[in-house]
C-alpha cells in the first residue's frame, strides 16, 4: 500500500513540475507513446536543455543551386572555406524547392549532457531523443548568409547529414566570425569524430511539437 503511494506521490509530482507543453504537442505524443517513452527515460537520466527557438532562417529564398551560395557568400564580403566550397558542390547539398522557414535550437555538447564531450552519432542520438531534427544541408549557407551579426569568435557546427568530400571524409558545415572575416567553413562530421563539451550545435526545432 506505502508503495502504491508512492508511485501515485510521484506522478503528481512529474505532473506538477512539467514544464509547460501545448495542445499540439500534448497530441503529438498521446499519438506517439513510443516517442513519449524514449524522452521520459532520457529526462530521467539527464536534465532536458532549454530549447527555446534561436533563430529563424529562411529556406528555399533566392537561391536555386551552390553556385547562386556561392555568389551570394562573396557579394556580401563572407567568406567560404576550400573544404566548404566542395561539399556545396555535391549531390547531397540541396535546396528546398519552394520558400519555407525552419527553426533552430542552438545547444552546446555539454547542455545535451556530455560533459566531456561526446562522438557526433552520440550527439545526434540525443538531440532527436528531445525531439530535434537534423538540419537540411541548405541551412549552413543560409545561416551564413542570414547571421550577418555573429559574435566575433563564434563558431557554431551545423546538426546535418555529413556530406563526403573529395577527400573521402565525411564533413558538416560551420559558421564562424574570426578576425580574418565572417565565414561559412566545414568540420569534421564522421559518425566516431568527438566534439567537445563547449561546441555549440544547431538542430530544426520542428513546429509540430510547439
Amino acid at each position: 500500500m506505502n508503495e502504491q503511494k508512492n508511485v501515485q506521490r510521484f506522478d503528481a509530482a512529474v505532473l506538477m513540475n512539467l514544464p509547460e507543453v501545448g495542445s499540439e504537442l500534448r497530441q503529438w505524443w498521446i499519438d506517439n507513446p513510443s516517442e513519449l517513452q524514449k524522452a521520459l527515460i532520457v529526462i530521467g537520466k539527464i536534465p532536458c536543455p532549454e530549447l527555446k527557438i534561436w533563430k529563424t532562417i529562411k529556406l528555399g529564398a533566392g537561391f536555386k543551386n551552390a553556385d547562386d551560395f556561392r555568389k551570394a557568400i562573396k557579394d556580401c564580403g563572407m567568406r567560404i572555406s576550400d573544404w566548404a566550397n566542395d561539399i556545396i558542390g555535391k549531390p547531397e547539398f540541396t535546396v528546398n524547392a519552394g520558400e519555407t522557414e525552419v527553426d533552430l535550437v542552438k545547444v552546446t555538447v555539454a547542455e545535451l549532457g556530455f560533459k566531456d564531450g561526446a562522438r557526433r552519432d552520440q550527439i545526434y542520438e540525443r538531440a532527436k531523443e528531445f525531439g530535434l531534427e537534423l538540419c537540411p544541408s541548405e541551412v549552413g549557407p543560409q545561416l551564413r548568409l542570414q547571421y550577418k551579426d555573429q559574435p566575433l569568435n563564434e563558431w557554431i557546427l551545423i546538426g546535418m547529414e555529413p556530406i563526403r568530400g573529395s577527400d573521402g571524409d565525411l564533413d558538416v558545415f560551420n559558421v564562424e566570425h574570426y578576425v580574418s572575416g565572417i565565414w561559412l567553413v566545414s568540420d569534421c562530421g564522421s559518425p566516431g569524430d568527438v566534439w567537445g563539451d563547449v561546441i555549440q550545435c544547431v538542430f530544426v526545432r520542428p513546429r509540430k511539437c510547439q
